[in-house]
């Protein structure tokens, strides 16, 4: 099983580009970072210092959208990291939650977004690709990589992960739901005639290592508050008992209110009150390295590839250090 860490790019810059070192000295090997431009500082600009100062950490949005950057720029900046630091980068990609809603704006279609993941794969790797119906090409790129993983949660953006995807990126660490969203993700894939294993799975949640179980649930409840969000989404389209969507998933936000993007992503968030600890527990990784062992051994078991950890609380050091001496050395077994 692979490893990534995931920050919020906010200043200073240095502070992520130390933690993103830390962590591939830690045996980390991929870092990922949000990509909302109104809450946090611009990553791609931290991702060339990042790659500049790490040797093997591939680096990447968790996630980016089709419509804060025109493709072909998003294609461009990553095939000149890789031009410049050697095919290091991967594309998360979703249809935009934090960084389109601050700005007023609604999330992007499944339709636009499965275009931007053909589009985005296929101008930054050389190919000829057609965006807004003019087709273009990338004349520089020689030899790029990029592999473009897809967030997603309900029916429909599962299957268009399946179909199209070189990954999904599934925000939350419940071995139930991860089973029931790799099976509808690899499903897809075969259905499209893909070989369903060559889709790359990532869960991404919060991991707290330490023997205090109420102080970890308390720096890791802004979590079901961010997935909370795609919940209602999904409640929203689909019905609270449509079948489409496992009650495990929406019951929670029956008291569910508003929400501040002021406060996305960040410990101590005051609109995460709904969120009980039972949540908390199944969708992120607390306690000692232990617990955290057994709990990604069983993903594993179900077809995670790699383990994202969300590191905003306040012990991201220490997190990713225990990470490094005892929990990744125990995974590679």
């Amino acid at each position: 099983m692979d490893f990534g860490l995931v920050l919020q790019t906010d200043p200073p810059a240095s502070a992520v580009v130390g933690l993103m070192r830390r962590a591939e000295r830690n045996g980390f090997r991929y870092g990922w970072t949000f990509d909302s431009a109104v809450l946090w500082q611009e990553p791609f600009v931290i991702y060339s210092r990042i790659l500049e100062h790490t040797e093997r950490l591939v680096v990447g949005p968790m996630v980016t959208n089709p419509s804060t950057r025109t493709w072909e720029v998003t294609a461009s900046t990553f095939a000149t990291l890789n031009d410049m630091y050697g095919n290091r980068t991967v594309c998360g990609i979703g249809r935009g939650d934090s960084a389109m809603r601050v700005a007023g704006r609604s999330p992007n279609t499944l339709a636009r977004l499965g275009d931007a993941i053909d589009a985005i794969r296929d101008l930054a790797e050389g190919r000829e690709a057609v965006v807004d119906g003019q087709p273009i090409q990338i004349p520089w790129v020689k030899d790029g990589r990029l592999p473009v993983w897809m967030g997603a949660y309900g029916p429909k953006a599962l299957a268009l992960a399946g179909q199209k995807a070189d990954g999904f990126i599934l925000q939350l660490a419940d071995p139930f739901l991860t089973e029931w969203m790799i099976k509808a993700v690899r499903d897809a894939a075969a259905e499209a005639g893909r070989d369903p294993d060559s889709v790359t799975i990532c869960v991404a949640a919060p991991a707290y290592v330490g023997d205090d179980l109420d102080h970890a649930r308390a720096q890791c409840r802004w979590f079901g508050g961010m997935v909370g969000n795609h919940v209602a989404d999904l409640v929203t389209r689909y019905g609270e008992h449509s079948g489409l969507v496992p009650e495990a998933l929406t019951a929670y936000i029956a008291g569910r209110s508003g929400y501040d993007y002021s406060h996305h992503g960040r410990a101590g968030n005051p609109d995460t009150a709904f969120v009980p600890d039972e949540i908390v527990d199944r969708f992120c990784l607390l306690g000692p390295p232990a617990a955290h062992i057994e709990k990604l051994r069983a993903l594993r078991e179900l077809g995670v590839d790699q383990f994202a950890v969300y590191n905003m609380h306040d012990a991201r050091e220490a997190t990713i250090d225990a990470y490094g001496a005892e929990i990744i050395p125990a995974l590679s077994d």
